[in-house]
């Protein structure tokens, strides 16, 4: 078995404060690795960086299309939102075309991460509920799937129809047997598979025409970035200094993933120590590396070899590629 490759540094000043360790694969449309550091077979949880692949049963069933959602809506099934108001509230109205409302979902209360919708509940003494997840999106897609397949409520129990069409897709995706699976943040299985696996299944996306399911998918995400993630977020951030060029997708514990259809490529990468500054920053470099991202795009330079501030303003050091990675 490989080992992990230091892909990212943090400097402060001329020091090497911290380095950041792990996996990176890059796939072609064909099914071949084109490049790779550290362990490409790694086993790994893909966390929120596969909702792509969990939402392909919402469209390939037919459920998408017989309530009319549209592209932000599937990018909303693809989501780990900060709870915008926007966000919010299609997911109320999308509740309320399948009729159900909050308490249908299994996905958990949490506290909003967008700071004005916290103040809004904290000025009208309202408690958060689940729709304040963000995972409600993905969860409501569950529900709009469960019902389609005349299916029970409890949507995220892995023997669920809902959730055996997931673990379909994934396989037939990433081409591998899933070796088991954990449970998720937001209480649904979480199916494990390869690094290369995850790769492959976002090279399927890369190349999947426009009118199939997956194509539908990895447009939306693309197109309506500010679905996806939000305000601030590196995953909507970078899609948007790419301006659709792309469809990428953070997922926990150092996660994330990247869809290109124009070179025609997916990306996979895995941090060691799960650190998300340096998983956006690992995917930034590798869209760099692929002429997906321009380096000195502002939005760009937030994630990678843009200047570190301190509390003054001042530039205290940046984080960057290790030397050989991007």
């Amino acid at each position: 078995m490989a080992q992990s490759e230091r892909l990212i540094e943090v400097w402060r000043g001329e020091f090497l404060e911290c380095f950041h360790s792990g996996h990176a694969v890059v796939v072609d449309t064909s099914g071949q690795m084109v490049d790779a550091w550290g362990d490409p077979e790694k086993i790994l949880l893909p966390r929120s960086s596969c909702k792509m692949i969990q939402a392909l049963p919402l469209v390939e069933s037919g459920a998408a299309d017989a309530i009319g959602l549209t592209p932000e809506h599937l990018a909303l099934a693809c989501s780990s939102h900060q709870s915008e108001s926007y966000h919010l509230a299609m997911v109320e109205e999308w509740l309320s075309e399948i009729g159900l409302d909050d308490t249908a979902l299994r996905c958990g209360t949490v506290l909003p991460h967008d700071l004005e919708t916290r103040k809004t509940l904290n000025e009208t003494d309202t408690s958060p509920c689940q729709i304040h997840n963000e995972c409600s999106g993905k969860h409501t897609g569950f529900l709009t799937l469960a019902r389609h397949l005349d299916a029970g409520p409890e949507y995220i129990d892995v023997h669920h129809p809902v959730q055996r069409a997931c673990l379909e897709a994934l396989e037939r995706m990433t081409g591998v047997v899933s070796p088991g699976h954990a449970i998720d943040g937001c209480a649904a299985p979480n199916f494990a598979t390869t690094l290369t696996g995850l790769a492959r299944a976002m090279a399927m996306f890369a190349g999947a025409a426009e009118t199939s399911a997956a194509g539908r998918l990895r447009d939306a995400m693309r197109r309506h970035p500010q679905f996806v993630a939000g305000t601030g977020k590196a995953t909507t951030e970078l899609m948007q200094a790419m301006d659709g060029h792309a469809a990428i997708k953070a997922g926990a514990e150092g996660v994330f993933t990247a869809i290109l259809p124009e070179e025609g490529l997916g990306i996979a990468i895995k941090i060691d120590d799960g650190a998300s500054r340096a998983s956006a920053a690992a995917c930034a470099a590798l869209l760099i590396k692929y002429g997906a991202l321009n380096p000195v795009h502002p939005l760009s330079l937030c994630t990678l070899n843009g200047p570190i501030l301190n509390r003054r303003g001042m530039p205290t050091g940046k984080i960057n590629a290790a030397p050989g990675f991007g």
